[in-house]
């Protein structure tokens, strides 16, 4: 390819993805604490699988919907560090412009439908506080599978306009991305043609989807705190909501770390570029790390689970 910096090319073959801009020296030492999340991630969303799978007892709309967000997390974990840790140990910085556009799509769908099984996690908790008598009718097998195959829809459909709308603009200014994967924006900017609608779309899905999704969960939450205030005593009170810790660190952990995320994408002209992009790879690393700690933790059925297993495999 010709001069990176200046062509006049219209579609490139390639983009260049820089790592972290200033901070080349130190991208070894980067790479430590992102692969051992990496790790992490790995090892204990596997292990989420693992155990509902093997438990009968956690057959439940609540672990169901566990194992969705484990496959979600890992999908999104693994689109993104492989690229980064082969720049930051290797230097490969070159990326195909249709693998640019796939790791684009799948970093935006499978947040969007992590977002929607945190919104599912939340209707179970939910009908489980308000209405128990009734969980076991309202959210079967078939209503769990309907719940879950339109998560994967809304996800995959409304980030399709994304690689769509990208792949046909010409692109006359340069192939280098300044980031560790090829972030929507990051690749918008390289364009030479009017991307407002790209703009507009992308705050439509800000605010229609994940703004949407943050109000029925918060939503559902102000019901289930009226129900746990209305219990007669405080260990009834601590006990039910105990139940939603895990849930509720979860959401804490996806939408935080999202909305400072783009909180420094959308005034990054006052963000130092190096610490928006490390502030990206954080965000896209923090749940799919802390969730399956959470759940390890918190539910007692996956630690007596997990328990039994070393303990069977110590004798």
């Amino acid at each position: 390819m010709a001069d990176s910096n200046t062509t006049d090319f219209s579609y490139p073959s390639t983009f260049i993805l820089l790592g972290i801009p200033g901070l080349e020296a130190a991208h070894v030492w980067i790479s430590i604490p992102f692969c051992i999340m990496y790790a992490i991630a790995i090892l204990g969303n596997f292990t989420i699988l693992f155990v509902v799978k093997m438990e009968h007892s956690l057959r439940a709309p609540m672990y169901y919907f566990l194992c969705m967000l484990a496959i979600t997390d890992l999908v999104l974990s693994t689109s993104t560090l492989p690229k980064m840790l082969s720049i930051f140990w290797f230097n490969s910085r070159e990326i195909d412009f249709s693998a640019c556009l796939t790791q684009l799509y799948f970093l935006r769908c499978f947040s969007v439908m992590e977002s929607g099984i945190l919104v599912a996690m939340a209707l179970d908790r939910y009908v489980a506080i308000c209405h128990p008598l009734r969980h076991s009718t309202i959210l079967t097998n078939p209503m769990v599978a309907k719940i879950g195959l339109a998560v994967v829809l809304r996800g995959g459909m409304v980030i399709l306009p994304y690689p769509l709308l990208t792949s046909q603009w010409p692109y006359c200014k340069t192939n280098i991305i300044p980031d560790t994967h090829c972030t929507h924006i990051a690749v918008v900017k390289l364009a030479c043609a009017d991307t407002r609608i790209s703009s507009y779309y992308g705050l439509f899905v800000l605010f229609c989807v994940k703004g949407l999704d943050m109000f029925f969960v918060a939503l559902s939450y102000t019901q289930i705190l009226r129900a746990i205030f209305s219990l007669p005593t405080k260990e009834a009170r601590l006990k039910t909501f105990g139940t939603c810790i895990s849930h509720l660190c979860s959401i804490l952990a996806f939408f935080i770390p999202d909305l400072f995320s783009s909180l420094t994408y959308r005034f990054d002209q006052n963000v130092a570029l190096h610490f928006r992009v490390l502030i990206g790879n954080v965000n896209l690393l923090v749940p799919p790390t802390l969730n399956p700690i959470i759940y390890g933790v918190r539910t007692k059925q996956i630690r007596d689970r997990l328990l039994r297993l070393f303990t069977h495999k110590g004798t």
